[in-house]
């Protein structure tokens, strides 16, 4: 089984949440958290601020830890054929950004970011990160847990 650990930044401001639109080398465009792996002996507290400002160019602080996600990808629906299951946990923080200038990516797949507002998310095709960071901001769960949101990467609308 491959693994991937993620640090994911749930920012919402004035009843707007900060998306990233990611378009991959291969297959659809899609929004979701700002967000990334972290790195090899990185702390994910450090990731988050430092995938925020990568994909967005806006400087952030993190306010507090919102919770864990975790789930498991079969290998008949991964993305690459013949790969192993592969298991993506992603820790979500709600973060507050103080400064920079908001831009795309350079040389990377975050095309561009933009503020929107929470109502208009139910439409967009998203990564479930986008649903499950809302749902832990919404909720606030003691346990930093939250229902399982259907994997596989995207809800398409």
């Amino acid at each position: 089984m491959s693994f991937r650990l993620a640090a994911n930044a749930v920012c919402i401001r004035d009843g707007r949440v900060l998306l990233a639109r990611h378009v991959p080398p291969k297959g659809e465009t899609n929004w979701t958290l700002p967000g990334g792996g972290v790195e090899h002996a990185e702390d994910p507290f450090d990731a988050v601020i430092r995938e925020v400002a990568e994909e967005t160019g806006h400087d952030s602080v993190v306010e507090r830890l919102l919770g864990v996600d975790s789930g498991v990808i079969p290998a008949a629906e991964r993305a690459i054929p013949g790969g192993p299951e592969h298991q993506n946990v992603g820790i979500f923080y709600r973060v507050r950004i103080t400064g920079g200038r908001l831009r795309p990516e350079p040389n990377g797949e975050t095309a561009e970011s933009v503020w929107t507002p929470v109502p208009d998310i139910a439409g967009l095709r998203r990564s479930s990160l986008v649903d499950v960071g809302l749902a832990l901001a919404q909720t606030l769960p003691a346990t930093g847990h939250v229902a399982p949101v259907p994997i596989g990467g995207l809800i398409p609308h």
